[in-house]
């Protein structure tokens, strides 16, 4: 069993910058994908973004491409999401999710573990 804690959420006016954390315990980290996804308010959870198990490959919503930056820190079992330029309607709860031996994918569903989420609201 995998446990997921979020970190970095906040308050941060439009063209600001965040950095979101996950730490994971209770598993072999390396050895699964990692994504981040979020939710607003009266919306469907949706991808932002994901890095692979093995090669660190990344991939990103188009909405956040170029803006946002996944990496991980396998000796520190953390994954990282760096947000820059934000804009309000990236205004969400942000869930952190593993994917055992995954492909980093863009799919909730692929995603065995989740965070219980951190509230980030970007002001106009």
């Amino acid at each position: 069993q995998v446990q997921l804690v979020e970190s970095g959420g906040g308050l941060v006016q439009a063209g600001g910058s965040l950095r979101l954390s996950c730490t994971a315990s209770g598993g072999t980290f390396s050895n699964y994908a990692m994504g981040w996804f979020r939710q607003a308010p009266g919306k469907e959870r949706e991808f932002v973004a994901a890095i692979s198990w093995s090669t660190g490959w990344t991939k990103y919503a188009d909405s956040v491409k170029g803006r946002f930056t996944i990496t991980r820190d396998n000796a520190k079992n953390t994954v990282n999401l760096r947000m820059n330029s934000l804009k309000p309607e990236d205004t969400a709860v942000y869930y952190c999710a593993a994917d055992h031996f995954g492909p980093a994918s863009d799919r909730r569903y692929a995603y065995d573990y989740w965070g219980q989420g951190t509230q980030v609201t970007v002001s106009s």
